[in-house]
């Protein structure tokens, strides 16, 4: 581990219309100690020429078989391929088709930095395609039992927590669970979940995207929703905290017995 460094973590799948963007945002930072990681998840496009270009200065690891079926499951064990492999105190993770703002790491670290006590943090990221700054629709209140989260691109972390996060990930589970929700909810239980009013993040909205497919009340939607709960549950036993039961709970698991 490297106190002084930070480690971006850049996972891809056929989003080669993107990276040359994605990648650039990154070496381009005006924070110098930093390293560049990419995992390319097996790529049908022209990623990998893309990335081939940036070889010099950016650390690749290609994937040739995918580990599993599910979208989410494979970025997270692209992400954990990645963080093996880097030395950085505090990570950034970045999607292939997401960009970094060029103060992104140099702020985010001082943030760190003069916040001892803090291991989790989000910035507000801004929608490329419809030209404005993300926003969460509603406010915390004592009995919130879901943190209200960005996409993974948006979020950073120290090393430690990063670290203590995993062991808590069930990385073969959950598999309509993307990263960003697992490390928020484990975020939001261990009361170290931060979220900045600033925008450091550039996010496009991929009708392709992982998440694309969970459309608002679907089938897929209320699967999802099930997943969470259940992994939230799952954290909520684990860290040994009471789980406190609602009626969006039990109105999700009726619904999923019957479809």
């Amino acid at each position: 581990m490297n106190k002084n460094l930070a480690s971006i973590l850049i996972t891809n799948f056929n989003k080669s219309q993107y990276l040359d963007r994605t990648l650039r945002s990154c070496l381009n930072q005006n924070f110098k100690k930093k390293e560049i990681f990419i995992y390319d998840d097996c790529s049908t496009d022209d990623s990998l020429k893309i990335i081939n270009r940036f070889k010099k200065n950016i650390k690749i690891l290609k994937n040739k078989k995918k580990k599993f079926k599910s979208g989410p499951l494979n970025q997270l064990n692209g992400i954990i391929n990645l963080f093996k492999r880097s030395k950085g105190e505090v990570i950034f993770f970045l999607d292939g088709d997401d960009s970094f703002k060029r103060n992104k790491i140099k702020n985010i670290v001082r943030f760190f930095d003069k916040n001892k006590q803090i291991n989790f943090i989000q910035d507000k990221p801004y929608l490329t395609k419809f030209k404005k700054t993300m926003s969460l629709k509603k406010k915390y209140h004592i009995f919130s039992i879901w943190p209200q989260f960005y996409p993974t691109s948006s979020i950073a972390v120290r090393r430690k927590f990063f670290l203590d996060f995993l062991k808590y990930i069930e990385k073969n589970s959950f598999s309509n669970l993307e990263i960003d929700a697992r490390i928020s909810m484990f975020a939001f239980l261990k009361k170290q979940f931060l979220t900045t009013d600033k925008s450091f993040t550039s996010y496009n909205f991929d009708k392709e995207g992982i998440t694309s497919k969970y459309k608002k009340f679907s089938i897929l939607w209320w699967k999802k929703r099930n997943e969470a709960f259940s992994y939230l549950l799952f954290l909520h036993k684990k860290l040994k905290i009471r789980f406190n039961y609602g009626i969006d709970f039990f109105l999700t698991k009726l619904i999923n017995f019957f479809i």
